[in-house]
């Protein structure tokens, strides 16, 4: 399937195949299909179907060349993967979310994802509704601070917000770079140290595409639609992110119990899940690869 370009790395892409176990005749959702890397590696290793979400209008080209490749196999709808449940309606065997920001919109300064590359400030994933240019320039000081310190654990979140709107006054806030020379003069770039840019362009991303809200909902609606033993596996990037999905899993999953230190683990009560994963990381070797990887976290679940 060499015509088929990698633009975009995959994340723990082995690890993935082996929480899921793709069989020949089943059915799988990429919740998350960008440039298709879980797809694509799915529908080599086994004789089976994909259904791939993904509410990014871009990738519909790449979805067509998948679909001319793979045939009736592959099956793109668009949308958020909030709204899994409406728009797979069949039972499945699996399903995959690779949480977060894909590299080819960070790559594409026009679509205002990264503070390194002078854009627009947009960051809409589906390219419709309220931008981050509209945050910027709208919300209150307060509603700023407070959506920069819960959604970017910004420690300076209140004068970053206060820095912004004394900006604001003089001139709108339009570029990438224009806000991230707002925050440089808030927190000051230490070399060797993450730029301290990132956790404020982090908390609007998250805000501007209701990432939380998106994946509690897409954890819901997948799990409906898992058969007995479907897989449901998970990769985040953030511990916002990390601590919804081990909360998801952990609260429904099995409560186990040891009747003595000589008996095995019993499940008390029934659960949705009846086996969840302990948390796994990238090998060193993919970090030092793939950098987008060093913050990766696997967790999944098999559904009683």
């Amino acid at each position: 399937m060499s015509e088929i370009r990698q633009k975009h790395i995959p994340v723990m892409l082995d690890e993935v195949l082996t929480a899921l176990k793709p069989q020949n005749g089943e059915l799988y959702i990429d919740a998350t299909f960008g440039n298709g890397g879980y797809t694509r590696a799915l529908l080599e290793a086994a004789d089976c179907k994909v259904i791939a979400l993904d509410r990014d209008p871009s990738v519909k080209i790449r979805a067509n060349e998948f679909k001319n490749m793979y045939g009736e196999r592959f099956d793109f709808r668009a949308g958020c993967f909030g709204d899994v449940a409406d728009l797979v309606l069949e039972p499945v065997n699996g399903a995959v979310f690779d949480i977060g920001v894909s590299s080819m919109q960070i790559d594409e300064p026009e679509r205002g994802f990264s503070f390194s590359k002078e854009g627009i400030l947009d960051m809409r994933m589906s390219q419709n509704g309220l931008s981050a240019k509209d945050i910027v320039n709208t919300y209150s000081e307060q509603e700023l601070a407070d959506l920069i310190y819960q959604y970017g654990e910004e420690h300076k979140a209140r004068q970053i917000a206060r820095r912004i709107v004394e900006s604001r006054r003089s001139k709108e806030i339009e570029t990438t770079t224009e806000l991230a020379e707002i925050i440089y003069t808030v927190v000051h770039k230490k070399f060797g140290e993450i730029d301290p840019a990132t956790r404020t362009f982090q908390a609007l991303r998250i805000a501007v595409n209701d990432e939380l809200g998106e994946l509690e909902r897409g954890l819901n609606g997948a799990a409906k639609r898992l058969l007995k033993n479907g897989r449901l596996v998970v990769v985040d990037f953030h511990s916002l992110e990390d601590r919804i999905v081990k909360n998801f899993f952990r609260d429904n999953g099995g409560k186990r119990v040891r009747v003595s230190k000589y008996a095995p683990e019993l499940i008390q009560d029934e659960h949705l899940f009846a086996e969840v994963s302990k948390v796994m990381m990238p090998a060193k070797e993919e970090c030092l690869q793939n950098p987008r990887a060093r913050s990766a976290k696997l967790r999944y679940a098999v559904r009683g």
